[in-house]
């Protein structure tokens, strides 16, 4: 079984300089290879793999133009993998499975350096430093979280990225087949939310984060940043002056990178929000779990709810909690999203059509009076028609 690891290092100057010029080949790379195939398209000519650009780019391209040798001067791996990368993209497209791949952009785009293990001193992790190819020893700052070289694990490949200034590493790591635990006899049905982020079939209730002191100060700040960010542009357009213009381009680069940090520091929290409410879920060792497939999309289209929807980060709940389950042992169902958990009465099974959003009270007929979210965890939990993640 592999399993990957992610943590931040904390990399030298010399060392940073490295990795940010093998994102920028690569981000070069991947954009050149978008470029050339829209170019053999429009000439009617045939589509280009990552193999067979990688031949043409090596024999012919550099070749007649010296002037981009700078590419060979990162990790052959790396570039590759980026080549990879834009035809799976594009292989994507063909399927009808995404839309047609987008050029990466500088500070914009999510692109990484990529290496993988080629002899045996490559990759070498201790527990305060990890070894690289083309890098050297790195510093790690969350000591002992990789599983060591010295305890038998083997790294088979990783990534280096940057994201508002900081530096990650995330490596792929052969773990032995560990025994699963013994599961419960029970099943929980977890009912996700906006004004409360999952009302969980055993009555526990996550909260919504977002409603949180902290996170509304951070998204207090993160405004006020943000308007900072955009008079010092408005700023510059009015500049005349060429050295006032450059002092003014540098101070919109550390406003970009106070809003970039902000924007970090709350995905963060987020995240581990999310990683501690899935791994309390499992720690009650249930049998299933089931959770309903909801239409994230079209929540996303109601003006008034698309800011709260977003920031639940339901997909990634659901993401994380799919990989969980597939580790313990644990079964994952999915209900329909037209399954009606809220309208239906747990009690007597009947369904209440004129049910509306702002009834937080479940009134049946029969007597039976719950929460409307509680209510809805129990018929999650109780269903019959459901798909297995």
């Amino acid at each position: 079984m592999r399993k990957s690891y992610k943590t931040e290092i904390n990399p030298t100057q010399e060392q940073i300089q490295k990795i940010n010029k093998t994102i920028g080949t690569c981000r070069f790379i991947y954009n050149f290879y978008l470029a050339h195939n829209k170019e053999l398209y429009n000439k009617g000519e045939k589509f280009m793999t990552a193999k067979s650009f990688s031949v043409w780019l090596n024999n012919e391209f550099l070749l007649n133009n010296p002037e981009y040798l700078w590419i060979k001067d990162v990790s052959s791996k790396s570039v590759k993998k980026s080549m990879e990368n834009a035809y799976t993209a594009f292989t994507r497209f063909f399927k009808k499975q995404s839309r047609f791949p987008r050029f990466k952009k500088k500070n914009k785009s999510d692109v990484k350096m990529y290496f993988v293990k080629n002899n045996p001193k490559d990759c070498f992790c201790e527990r305060h430093r990890i070894n690289i190819p083309t890098l050297g020893w790195v510093r790690l700052k969350e000591k002992g979280y990789i599983p060591t070289t010295k305890q038998g694990y083997v790294i088979k490949s990783g990534t280096v990225s940057c994201k508002a200034g900081r530096y990650y590493v995330s490596v792929l790591i052969d773990i032995p087949n560990t025994e699963k635990p013994k599961l419960n006899n029970f099943g929980l049905g977890i009912d996700l939310g906006i004004k409360e982020f999952a009302v969980i079939s055993n009555g526990i209730r996550k909260k919504n984060i977002n409603k949180t002191a902290k996170l509304k100060k951070l998204e207090k700040q993160l405004k006020r940043e943000q308007r900072c960010l955009s008079r010092k542009y408005e700023d510059f357009k009015k500049r005349n002056n060429k050295m006032k213009g450059e002092a003014t381009r540098q101070n919109i680069q550390k406003q970009v990178l106070k809003v970039q940090k902000l924007h970090h520091r709350i995905e963060n929290i987020r995240a581990d929000y999310i990683n501690k409410c899935v791994n309390e879920i499992v720690k009650t060792k249930p049998s299933y779990i089931t959770i309903e497939d909801l239409n994230v999309k079209g929540m996303m289209k109601n003006r008034h709810l698309s800011k709260a929807v977003a920031s639940q980060k339901f997909y990634e709940f659901r993401t994380k909690l799919e990989a969980k389950c597939k580790e313990l042992g644990m079964e994952l169902r999915i209900v329909d999203r037209w399954y009606p958990s809220s309208k239906l009465c747990h009690e007597c099974g009947c369904i209440k059509r004129d049910l509306k959003l702002s009834d937080r009270e479940y009134i049946c007929e029969c007597g039976y009076h719950a929460d409307r979210d509680y209510n809805a965890s129990l018929n999650l939990r109780d269903a019959t028609s459901y798909k297995i993640a």
